[in-house]
């Protein structure tokens, strides 16, 4: 196990990659090592494993993503993805110190961060100090410069698989969102998803569409399905025609092996989430879950009944783009949870993730409400008509 103590030291901030990216071996050195460094603070997004804190760090994070939900003490920093870059250049997030996860050099000497480019490549411009975990199994991936060998203070290489995260299996409830939506979705469109049951139940409910784009912070097995079936061609893009666009990729082992025979290029967040990139796409459909929507259409995405389950990330800046200047801004989710309703007078807490601005249509297993000029006296109708029948009646009397 590598020694951190030579490269870390009291009083850090430390990162690391996310989900499959994430630098497991050097992860776990620090979990296990922090205790003779001193306090640490460390940084990252979605933590595909539970790991006990030890008392010596401190996690940050911009949600409250995956194993980080049971994580004890973690301190959220609500930020838009987009602001992720100049947080990390600014000294705001931890940052002295990098745990990234790479392929192999190639015949250039660079390592390229393969699945996990996101907020990584943004992050480790900023970094004192890089250190490597060369894994022979990560893709190397096109679209940002790799990072060059002699760049990393030290380096561990492994031989491991990339952690899979197969889609689960969507229900009746899904395919009945993923209908509507894909309704709302034009040929030729540009489309941004998130990760689930129910943006796989909706990527593959628009099997049936035409030369559709993807520009989306993460991708899945389901836009590596449209590629094959022809339905994502990325012909009428604005920018990056005929490129399939990301940021990262989870999902099966299948889709970490394809990544060099498809037309996928790995960009940073400020890329991929960026507001100037974004503004150029005229025809972007963001299509974005909620845990709740109140009945004037603002968007909770965070927390429920005091507990953090999810975050700001990439919503705001795909909903705020796709409302104002490309083609329409989707919020999906079912329509209870646990029994209760997720079409609610007041949002839990007070959070607004999304504002109503920002939300052209609301889609559940019942049905659409297009928001887009819909003065607040109208929308309560309109957004409980889509809500579970039985709590239908009292949001409307709640409403008045």
């Amino acid at each position: 196990m590598l020694d951190l103590r030579r490269h870390v030291a009291a009083g850090d901030g430390v990162w690391w990659g996310q989900a499959a990216a994430e630098a497991a071996p050097l992860v776990d050195a620090l979990y296990e090592q922090v205790g003779d460094i001193g306090p640490v603070r460390g940084f990252c997004g979605i933590a595909p494993v539970r790991r006990p804190r030890p008392e010596h760090l401190t996690v940050v994070s911009y949600g409250a993503m995956g194993e980080l939900r049971r994580t004890a003490g973690l301190e959220v920093v609500p930020a838009h993805y987009s602001q992720l870059p100049r947080l990390f250049a600014q000294r705001l997030l931890p940052g002295d110190v990098g745990l990234v996860q790479v392929a192999p050099p190639g015949p250039d000497g660079t390592c390229s961060l393969g699945i996990g480019v996101d907020y990584a490549a943004d992050a480790a411009r900023w970094s004192r100090t890089l250190i490597a975990e060369i894994n022979h199994r990560m893709p190397r991936t096109s679209g940002t410069p790799g990072i060059p060998l002699d760049r990393f203070a030290a380096v561990v290489e492994t031989d491991r698989p990339l952690p899979v995260f197969p889609d689960r299996a969507p229900d009746d409830v899904d395919e009945a969102i993923a209908a509507h939506v894909a309704g709302l979705v034009a040929d030729g469109d540009t489309i941004q998803l998130g990760v689930g049951s129910l943006p796989a139940a909706v990527l593959d409910g628009l099997s049936g569409h035409r030369d559709l784009g993807v520009h989306s912070g993460m991708i899945t097995d389901g836009v590596l399905r449209l590629i094959d079936r022809g339905v994502v061609t990325g012909r009428h893009k604005e920018i990056d025609p005929g490129v399939v666009v990301t940021g990262a990729a989870l999902g099966s082992a299948s889709l970490y092996s394809r990544l060099g025979d498809v037309p996928i290029e790995f960009r940073p967040a400020g890329y991929t989430h960026g507001a100037a990139v974004l503004a150029r796409l005229t025809r972007l459909v963001s299509i974005n879950a909620a845990l709740q929507v109140d009945l004037t259409g603002q968007v909770n995405g965070e927390s429920v009944g005091g507990r953090y389950l999810g975050g700001v990330g990439g919503q705001a800046d795909f909903s705020g783009a796709a409302a104002r200047t490309g083609a329409r801004s989707v919020i999906a989710l079912r329509s209870t949870s646990g029994g209760a309703s997720t079409i609610v007078p007041l949002l839990d807490g007070g959070t607004v993730t999304t504002a109503r601005a920002d939300v052209d249509t609301v889609v559940t297993e019942h049905g659409v409400a297009h928001l887009r000029g819909c003065p607040l006296a109208d929308r309560p109708a309109r957004i409980a008509a889509i809500a579970a029948p039985q709590h239908r009646e009292t949001l409307l009397k709640g409403s008045r």
